[in-house]
């Protein structure tokens, strides 16, 4: 059975960008296989009493993070620009990498977004940015029929059910053999775990 790990993401969740774009590599050092599972923060954020992001909820913390994006940014040589809104209506970006069955392609579509958002400031929620973002990803343009279909949309509502239920409360998150790792900070660690059961 092939080594996996499980990372757990929100388009709106900026560490979660960091991770994207280097998860693949990473996990092809250490022989582990990795499956892209989005989710909504948004339901999980509600049940604590929280309406919008943290970042927004707690000055100082938002000031922090979007200097350490920085930082972190320029030493991965990451382009980065601060999403106007924020967070973003991630909400048909996740419906669609849900039409994508493999995990390859799944990647190239998240890595696209992300840079779209963070990289290039614009707004996930126009459908002509998520349709640049399948071309880029070398996918179909017609994939975007998808995210209003029912099955799409219930699968989405099922993955942020099962969020809840493996007691994620944030992202990005990883799961290595029933292991939860929290934060961009915590991949490395995922990876050596997942590389070893």
């Amino acid at each position: 059975m092939a080594k996996t790990v499980q990372f757990w993401f929100e388009f709106a969740s900026t560490y979660s960008y960091l991770s994207a774009m280097r998860i693949e590599a990473a996990a092809e050092e250490m022989g582990v296989a990795v499956e892209w599972h989005p989710f909504l923060l948004g339901p999980i954020f509600a049940d604590q009493g929280w309406r919008t992001s943290p970042f927004n909820l707690y000055p100082a913390k938002g000031r922090y993070m979007w200097r350490d994006m920085e930082r972190l940014c320029e030493a991965r040589g990451l382009p980065f620009s601060k999403p106007d809104p924020f967070p973003q209506n991630s909400l048909k970006a996740a419906r669609l990498v849900l039409a994508i069955e493999d995990h390859k392609e799944r990647a190239a579509f998240v890595r696209a977004v992300y840079s779209a958002e963070f990289g290039a400031r614009q707004n996930i929620s126009e459908d002509s940015v998520l349709t640049s973002c399948l071309s880029e990803a070398g996918l179909c343009s017609s994939l975007m029929n998808r995210a209003g279909d029912t099955d799409i949309k219930e699968a989405l509502f099922e993955q942020s059910a099962r969020a809840k239920v493996l007691g994620l409360f944030g992202a990005p998150s990883f799961l290595a053999g029933g292991e939860l790792f929290w934060g961009d900070d915590r991949l490395d660690d995922a990876l050596e775990y997942a590389s070893t059961i």
